[in-house]
């Protein structure tokens, strides 16, 4: 992989954000409203949007609906992870890949240095740019192989 290329270039700087306050069917309406699987859960700082947590499609389902909660006493706060995994922009692919595997995510929030919400890259993202590159991979391969047939004629 493109070891020069970062999280900052491929995420997607589009973040459907929530606050801790809102209900769980404010936030599932937001999912489904928008086509995501998961919301950043920000606080409005001065200096611009702190990443706080994090909720997913899962956690409302397992957390919320399969422990037969009433969605709508809930809110965000009681379900969301409060310890989320982030990035900064200037990572590299393969560090936010090493992340997501140990840690066992499929979608981190990126910030900048000064850990205000930038965007946020999902493993879809890095699939799409290993595609792409194995791609480069077998069109070598496929060139190679032209090339050496040729030279024995």
């Amino acid at each position: 992989m493109n070891d020069s290329m970062t999280v900052g270039d491929l995420c997607n700087r589009d973040v459907i954000v929530v606050t801790e306050d809102i209900s769980l069917r404010q936030a599932a309406q937001l999912m489904r409203d928008h086509h995501v699987g998961s919301l950043v859960v920000v606080s409005d700082t001065a200096r611009g949007r702190a990443v706080i947590g994090m909720l997913t499609d899962r956690d409302i389902t397992v957390m919320g609906v399969a422990r037969d909660f009433d969605p709508q006493s809930l809110r965000v706060a009681d379900i969301m992870s409060t310890d989320p995994v982030t990035a900064e922009e200037g990572d590299s692919v393969n560090e936010v890949l090493g992340l997501m595997r140990t840690r066992g995510v499929r979608r981190i929030p990126v910030t900048t240095t000064e850990g205000l919400l930038a965007g946020i890259i999902s493993i879809d993202d890095l699939l799409d740019v290993m595609a792409e590159e194995m791609q480069g991979f077998v069109q070598a391969m496929a060139r190679a192989q032209t090339r050496e047939a040729r030279m024995r004629v």
